[in-house]
């Protein structure tokens, strides 16, 4: 899990001491969104971590509008990396 983290900074960090800026916080977020999405092909039921994963959900899109409306170049370079749209 850290070793994936780091390497999600490492990859999509504007400058060697970048930790939270937008880039950065959609690919953890998105990483996020993936470990749960495998969490519920296992446990279905689990209401709790839905709630969860509706927000990380949401969280992302309103992050991704913000880098489109601000830095277009940087909003389609994330989304190449990440490959979240087709």
């Amino acid at each position: 899990m850290r070793k994936k983290k780091k390497d999600i900074i490492k990859e999509l960090s504007i400058n060697t001491k970048d930790v939270g800026s937008t880039e950065v916080q959609i690919g953890l977020l998105s990483n996020k969104i993936d470990e749960l999405s495998l969490h519920f092909k296992k446990f279905k039921k689990d209401k709790h971590s839905s709630l969860g994963l509706a927000k990380s959900v949401n969280r992302r899109k309103r992050l991704l509008a913000y880098l489109k409306k601000n830095d277009l170049e940087s909003y389609n370079n994330v989304i190449k990396k990440l490959n979240l749209r087709k």
